[in-house]
């Protein structure tokens, strides 16, 4: 599960990147990547959006720092 946690995270690192970049630049990666309304553009987004509810678990978990 951890793993998991992992990978969901980096995805919504690399949204929050990509809306870093929209918000500042009016430049959208993924859309410059994989063309705007493409399968694949929406693909990735159903993807991101998945991670960040994946991690919704993560503010409900305790995490014992040593």
């Amino acid at each position: 599960m951890e793993t998991l946690y992992k990978i969901c995270l980096a995805l919504i690192i690399i949204g929050a990147l990509n809306w870093g970049l929209v918000g500042l630049f009016d430049f959208n990666l993924v859309t410059a990547i994989f063309g705007i309304d493409s399968i694949i553009s929406n693909v990735v987004y159903v993807i991101i959006a998945i991670a960040g509810l994946v991690s919704i678990g993560l503010l409900f978990r305790h995490f014992e720092f040593d």
